[in-house]
């Protein structure tokens, strides 16, 4: 039973790496953006629509990033009816982010610790 322990554990950490790469990655696409459409705004005086910057955040580069965005979504997707309306996407990522930890992380960590302490 210890490897069965040993393997809920590994993939929680290994969740927990995932979801929390994910965000960071969100975080830096978000600030690196901000300058730029920051400097939009003041010089043509117009504030774009929410959906316009979401769906320039939503372009891809590499590979890397979009597989880490697909399997971080499959993660957090129990938890997109939380958070579902017309919240902000900084709202949407954190709300996400942080059940994904405290189910993933804290859950499975949880039942992996219990469980040993049964066998």
């Amino acid at each position: 039973m210890s490897s069965v322990t040993g393997l809920m554990r590994l993939a929680s950490r290994v969740i927990c790496v995932i979801v929390l790469a994910w965000f960071v990655v969100f975080v830096v696409n978000q600030t690196s953006s901000a300058s730029t459409r920051q400097q939009n705004e003041v010089t043509q005086g117009t504030v774009p629509a929410p959906g316009e910057s979401s769906a320039s955040a939503a372009k891809h580069d590499s590979t890397l990033h979009r597989t880490l965005d697909e399997t971080a979504d499959a993660l957090t997707s129990p938890f997109a009816g939380v958070v579902s309306g017309s919240h902000s996407e900084w709202i949407i990522h954190i709300v996400k982010t942080l059940l994904a930890l405290l189910v993933y992380g804290f859950g499975l960590a949880f039942l992996a610790r219990f469980l040993r302490v049964r066998v």
